[in-house]
């Protein structure tokens, strides 16, 4: 049997849905409905990117054709609508919901059938590229739901439900094939970890059966990355006795066919990479350990800081940060990375100086969380105490200044051959991101002390853009300066950089008030500790005299936590601040995407538009919180 290794859990959730388009459903027709003439012309050699819009709640797209026949139809046209689609990189959720509009239009289809048909489209773009990957490289990836509610006599494992071979439903039928040809399976109420599973490198394709809810989760990560998937859509999400279309699981479970055509582009290759720096063989050879390296001094007290802050450079986190460095030089360079086979032996030939580089910029980022941790108070981080807590505030920020030592003799340590100026260089950006961040989270500090009405959205987005911005610049121009000569983009880097981090940042407050704990476990703290927020900014700015009496009297702590926390969430939704939020996270969005647009070459601007549909991935507005996740790559304030 094929198993994910016993550290993985996956009991987990949160999900997102599809954008709704601006105006009004298309007229119900026929229920067969038909296909308008032909399929689209061929694309051009460059898809056009469509602009994002802000998302309202979508429960009215996601449902599932109610007939075999029309599903099959709908199945049908998504196949050949997809076949003229240029492949050469991945498609996005924003183009797939243009293509699943236009296609419904040509169908004369209503609208309610947009998230089913943008799973289909997502299963052909990437059809022929989940069968090429080997059985043993693929990923089943089963919903609990799918069992009898009644009289299922399995139980939960650490991989998901244990089923076994009882023949008492479909899952067994699947399951016990898929082991056979080799793959790995999960049965399991949801995994936000599978893009996780697939940076560890166990697979490098997904054949998943889930609600429609959980599979557009899937389409806005997973396949933004570059992972090949084919989905079969649950046909409701009620998770009690649910039904599929058997039939789709089996078009492509037990089938295998090499590639016929250039592989679509992906960032999974250049993921693993950023993880590898982390492992110990790699890790010991560009950040060699020197006095745990000795074993005259491997248990002394001199030992103690270097085991525990590498220790914590090693572990936790999700290599984001370094991902950006590799990935920026990899795309100034042509992106020859993106085009590699997930599943060859290929080894990625990066220079040590741009892996150096990525460990430092780790390091630096690592060493902020340590000191961020001891001036909020914060007690967890990686769903583990805090180093302050488990060692002492002077230890910890030892830990914290020993990270930032070895960041830059990591840096020193660099050679960049005939570019003598390019470490110097990076050295200086690097202590220009140090000296901002202080500066941005000396104001926090400094207004926590003494808060005040005198807050404006302005000063909370200077803080955000002095706090958050400064590791996105510092990483992204490392990658390029590496690459060659930044100057060309000496303007861009620090723009772009700045509205991803106060989109970053905003968004991050938006999760804080709708318990996002996946890093954090208390949800709220940032709320309850009063930092200077844009949703505290925006709500002084817009608060009559009763809701300023209101928050003044928050501010000065009046009241018990829970109380703050209930008069800040009253005139937050009596002013629509969350709404507010979100519009400014929109034009972070628009902004950072305007500033991509200019960018040469190609595979770079690519780059950027990936940043932005991943750091800045749009909250989803629903009736109901969602009960299951497929995946997650999103960029927490944790990590």
């Amino acid at each position: 049997m094929s198993t994910i290794p016993q550290n993985y859990n996956l009991r987990t959730q949160a999900s997102e849905s599809v954008q709704p388009r601006e105006s009004s459903e298309p007229a119900e027709t026929d229920q067969q409905g038909s296909v308008a003439e032909g399929v689209p012309q061929p694309q051009s050699e460059e898809r056009e990117r469509p602009r994002k819009r802000r998302r309202k709640s979508t429960s009215h797209l996601k449902v599932v054709p109610e007939s075999l026949e029309l599903r099959e139809k709908i199945k049908s046209a998504a196949e050949q609508y997809i076949a003229s689609i240029d492949k050469n990189r991945p498609i996005t959720k924003n183009e797939m919901e243009t293509m699943g509009r236009d296609l419904l239009t040509r169908m004369r289809l209503p609208e309610k059938y947009l998230g089913f048909t943008m799973v289909l489209l997502g299963n052909f773009f990437w059809k022929q590229q989940t069968l090429a990957i080997p059985f043993e490289r693929r990923l089943l990836l089963l919903p609990h739901c799918l069992k009898h509610a009644e009289g299922c006599p399995a139980e939960y494992d650490e991989f998901g439900l244990d089923c076994e071979t009882c023949g008492a439903c479909s899952i067994a039928d699947y399951k016990v094939r898929a082991e056979q040809l080799g793959y790995k399976v999960l049965v399991a109420e949801g995994s936000p970890i599978v893009l996780k599973i697939i940076v560890d490198g166990y697979v490098d394709g997904i054949v998943g059966v889930a609600c429609l809810n959980v599979l557009e989760k899937a389409i806005d990560k997973v396949l933004l990355a570059g992972v090949p998937s084919y989905a079969v859509p649950l046909h409701s999400g009620d998770c009690k006795n649910t039904s599929l279309d058997e039939s789709w699981v089996w078009d492509v479970l037990d089938k295998y066919e090499p590639l016929p055509e250039p592989r679509t582009s992906g960032y999974v290759p250049l993921m693993r990479e950023a993880k590898k720096l982390f492992e110990q063989e790699q890790f010991d050879q560009l950040f060699p350990a020197v006095r745990t390296g000795d074993d005259r001094q491997g248990n002394s007290p001199l030992a103690t800081t270097e085991t525990i802050s590498r220790d914590w450079l090693a572990n936790g986190g999700k290599r984001f940060r370094p991902f950006i460095t590799l990935a920026a030089w990899d795309a100034v360079l042509g992106a020859a990375a993106t085009r590699l086979d997930p599943s060859s032996e290929t080894v990625l030939e990066i220079p040590e100086a741009v892996r150096k580089s990525a460990i430092a910029i780790e390091a630096f980022h690592k060493a902020s969380l340590v000191h961020d941790d001891i001036q909020d108070d914060d007690q967890y981080r990686y769903g583990e105490e805090t180093l302050h807590l488990r060692h002492g505030v002077g230890m910890a920020i030892n830990f914290g200044d020993y990270l930032i030592g070895m960041g830059y003799r990591l840096l020193a340590e660099c050679q960049v051959e005939d570019d003598p100026h390019a470490v110097s260089d990076i050295v200086h950006r690097m202590s220009q991101a140090h000296i901002k961040l202080c500066e941005g989270q000396g104001a926090e500090m400094s207004w926590t002390a003494n808060p005040s009405l005198e807050l404006s959205p302005l000063d909370a987005m200077q803080i955000y853009a002095l706090k958050t911005s400064p590791a996105f610049e510092a990483a992204l121009y490392s990658g390029i300066r590496l690459a060659g000569d930044a100057r060309p983009y000496e303007k861009m880097i620090p723009a772009f950089s700045r509205h991803l981090g106060v989109g970053f940042q905003i968004l991050n407050d938006l999760k804080d008030w709708r318990g996002d704990v996946r890093n954090k476990v208390i949800a709220g703290q940032d709320a309850m500790a009063l930092r200077p927020t844009v949703l505290l900014a925006l709500a002084i700015k817009g608060a009559d005299e009763t809701q300023r009496a209101t928050l003044d009297s928050v501010l000065k702590g009046d009241t018990s936590v829970l109380e703050r926390m209930e008069h800040l969430k009253r005139i937050f939704e009596q002013l629509d601040i969350f709404s507010q939020a979100e519009q400014l996270v929109e034009k972070s969005r628009e902004r950072a995407e305007l500033l991509a647009d200019d960018v040469q070459p190609e595979s770079l601007r690519q780059f950027l538009y990936f940043l932005v549909d991943t750091v800045l991935a749009a909250e989803e507005q629903t009736e109901t919180q969602p009960e299951h996740s497929l995946v997650s790559l999103s960029v927490n304030g944790g990590e």
